[in-house]
């Protein structure tokens, strides 16, 4: 028999034993938990610590001072020689009377050469310094003031050298027309009036914090005076106070305090005022009072500023990780207690083939109040009857009630957890530790309770 010339290459046979099918399940399974680890959403969380937060709220508040509004002694055009804000003894020279108008023309035409001082230039240059950083676009007439404001300093500090040389005018006729006023009393000299002057804060009401209605009439140099007419005011006395509307959280923040520490937005410079709350007809107010800086703020009405609160202290958590969560009330005497107070049960009706019976539902407490437990509405449904222990009454569920809280993921699911809030801002809360239902520091919280709900797996 002839052979053949092929070479036949020799396979050896598959065999599949048990150890080979139990790796290919495991590399299967390896797989598809790879592939839905990074399907999945992951959950952030966020490991609770003790922390503060400042209660700082701010507030646009009307300026109280003691003033006195001066009213021209005579008919003619008047010059201001006083600095608007400065303060001057009694018998200072404020401003002047030219009953035949040529001081004016005088200064205009150049014939009185008049410089400022280097000290008289910064002084102008910081009333623009701190105007500019206490602008704000909705007190746009703010602007209006400034311009006389500073018209009204630039006169005043280029009329000084012709006072100071009006004895050695030829012209005698303008040397008697011109009159001299001084000051009635000690003060800060103010040149615009607003109808706030007589202002005291028992008769504060809310349309006065209205600023657009706001109107104040500045006093300018070289302006038409007739006796009677306004000159300037005084503020005479360096007790003040700001009165500042309050809502009912923010007078709650601010019960039982007598002292409170204060930021001025203008300046950021910081001092402590007397506290005093007033209930008026029209809203409650809050009064602040002060023995210093009259002088710095005197030319202001409506003044910004930040109360800063004693610090809250607790354990501090991410507004984020809060939640709102809704629980059924449950009477107290219809829950029972087992192994030593580690599990919680309720008795509850059922009807099966045999009738009427009773059985044991294990139930988790999230809080307790007025003789009432919170049982989560996982455990329970609506219209469930529950027996009293050694008793024929009953309880039917379907009051409820909401709780806030978080999700603490220490034990690797969401499990619910009733917080207290002491205060919060927009980022953070402080909340009480060691609650009976609550947190503790060093607990693992969910960040956004929004991504979970209660019993989920977190990774």
């Amino acid at each position: 028999m002839a052979k053949s010339g092929k070479i036949v290459k020799y396979r050896r046979p598959v065999n599949l034993n048990i150890g080979m099918i139990i790796f290919g399940f495991i590399f299967i399974y390896i797989i598809l938990c790879v592939i839905t680890y990074f399907r999945s959403e992951h959950i952030a969380g966020y490991e609770v610590t003790i922390g503060s937060l400042s209660k700082s709220n701010i507030y646009t508040g009307i300026a109280i001072r003691e003033e006195r509004v001066v009213y021209s002694a005579g008919d003619g055009y008047v010059n201001f020689f006083a600095g608007e804000g400065e303060k001057i003894g009694a018998n200072q020279l404020v401003y002047t009377i030219d009953g035949s108008g040529r001081l004016a023309e005088l200064m205009a035409s150049g014939k009185e050469e008049n410089t400022l001082s280097d000290a008289e230039l910064l002084q102008l240059r910081q009333e623009c310094i701190s105007f500019a950083g206490s602008f704000r676009e909705r007190s746009f007439y703010s602007v209006y003031d400034f311009k006389h404001t500073m018209n009204g300093a630039v006169l005043r500090l280029a009329t000084v050298n012709t006072l100071e040389n009006i004895s050695n005018i030829n012209d005698a006729g303008i040397a008697g027309s011109v009159h001299l006023f001084y000051a009635p009393e000690p003060g800060a000299v103010i040149y615009s009036v607003d109808g706030y002057e007589d202002l005291t804060p028992n008769n504060i009401t809310k349309e006065l914090f209205d600023q657009t209605q706001y109107e104040k009439d500045s006093l300018t140099n070289n302006e038409l005076l007739a006796q009677g007419d306004v000159a300037y005011k005084l503020c005479t006395s360096e007790n003040w106070s700001i009165v500042i509307p309050l809502d009912e959280e923010q007078e709650r923040a601010l019960a039982g305090e007598s002292y409170v520490q204060v930021k001025f937005l203008k300046d950021q410079t910081q001092s402590w005022a007397t506290l005093e709350i007033l209930h008026l007809t029209d809203g409650v107010y809050g009064v602040l009072g002060f023995h210093t800086s009259m002088l710095t703020y005197c030319m202001e009405r409506f003044i910004e500023v930040e109360l800063i609160v004693e610090e809250e202290k607790g354990l501090k958590i991410p507004v984020s990780s809060i939640v709102e969560k809704e629980f059924y009330l449950i009477p107290s005497e219809y829950v029972y207690t087992a192994d030593s107070g580690k599990t919680r049960y309720v008795s509850r009706q059922v009807y099966s083939e045999k009738g009427l019976s009773w059985e044991s539902v294990n139930v988790t407490v999230y809080s307790e109040s007025d003789g009432n437990l919170y049982i989560g509405e996982d455990m329970l449904q609506g219209g469930d009857v529950l027996q009293k222990a050694d008793s024929e009454e009953t309880f039917t569920v379907g009051t409820r009630a909401t709780l806030i809280g978080v999700y603490n993921i220490n034990k690797g699911y969401a499990d619910f957890r009733q917080i207290s809030i002491l205060y919060q801002n927009d980022d953070y809360a402080i909340v009480k530790s060691n609650t009976t239902y609550g947190l503790c520091v060093y607990d693992h919280i969910v960040l956004d309770a929004s991504a979970v709900f209660e019993d989920d797996f977190t990774h």
